[in-house]
């Protein structure tokens, strides 16, 4: 299957991944209204799960996992526009145009970002292709939990202050609501310009080189600095909407603890082996939150 996806060239691959979401979308939705539940947080995870496992079958069909790799940033503006759908107006709506806006700006710029990197059904993410190799025939059971299955679970749980901010709160327009904005407007453009600055650089290195200038010679991870940022200040939305839902603070904290336990050790990893300059740079500039040394 493999060998005839492939020819279906870059445009061809993007229709098909598009048509892949279409899909999901009507999955999603037709498991919202078949759920016996009116309450938005599990109609939101069951229509979740399905629009997963949908996207999964077309992994599945073309043999290739990172038909999911949207799927980080086109969930989250889904389930902020259904909380929004399904709550009140009144003091909600600023906060909903706030959260809905900065949301819609970090999903768009993150999907765009995937797409220029995406070629097509050829081009499989690295760390797929070494799951592929070392789990053998059991890839496919360790694609769905681990590539498909876990990271909804993740970005669900880190969508709880959108929950809260856009559909459950309701404490008026405060200043931890500034801040929020603050820090998530600030990890969007700090995402940004961590991957421009990247893009840049992989324009015009020599192979072995690694970019450590701008924002990579504060931290070894800027783009995840950002990215995690961003939950962070979606977290301090729902907080200021409704402090009693602190335990909101599990989405950021479970996505914090993934890329400082997973991503990054995996990437580390992968360029220690590769980047003869790299273990220099372990020790001179931190893995994510830059700190003096």
């Amino acid at each position: 299957m493999r060998t005839a996806a492939t020819r279906t060239g870059r445009p061809g691959a993007i229709a098909l991944c598009l048509l892949a979401y279409v899909v999901a979308g009507l999955v999603a939705g037709w498991t919202a209204r078949a759920v016996g539940t009116s309450h938005p947080l599990m109609v939101a995870a069951a229509a979740d799960l399905a629009a997963t496992a949908a996207v999964f079958a077309f992994s599945l069909a073309f043999d290739n996992s990172s038909f999911y790799d949207p799927y980080w940033s086109v969930a989250p503006v889904a389930l902020a526009l259904y909380w929004i759908g399904t709550a009140g107006a009144g003091v909600r709506g600023p906060r909903q145009g706030m959260v809905l806006a900065l949301v819609v700006c970090w999903a768009i710029r993150l999907t765009w970002n995937w797409l220029r990197g995406w070629t097509g059904l050829e081009h499989e993410d690295w760390r797929y292709r070494d799951l592929r190799a070392q789990s053998g025939r059991a890839y496919w059971l360790v694609s769905f939990v681990g590539i498909h299955l876990l990271p909804t679970v993740v970005v669900f749980l880190g969508c709880l202050g959108v929950y809260v901010a856009v559909g459950a709160g309701t404490r008026p327009l405060g200043l931890l609501d500034a801040v929020a904005a603050v820090v998530t407007a600030g990890a969007i453009g700090l995402e940004a310009t961590a991957d421009q600055q990247l893009r840049r650089f992989r324009a015009t290195a020599r192979s072995g080189q690694t970019l450590a200038t701008g924002l990579w010679a504060w931290s070894r991870h800027p783009n995840y600095l950002g990215e995690t940022s961003f939950w962070w200040g979606l977290f301090l939305f729902g907080l200021a909407a409704d402090p009693g839902r602190w335990w909101t603070i599990a989405g950021p904290l479970t996505i914090t603890l993934m890329f400082v336990f997973v991503s990054i050790p995996m990437i580390d990893r992968r360029m220690l082996a590769r980047r003869p300059d790299y273990a220099d740079l372990v020790r001179r500039i931190p893995a994510l939150m830059p700190w003096p040394r």
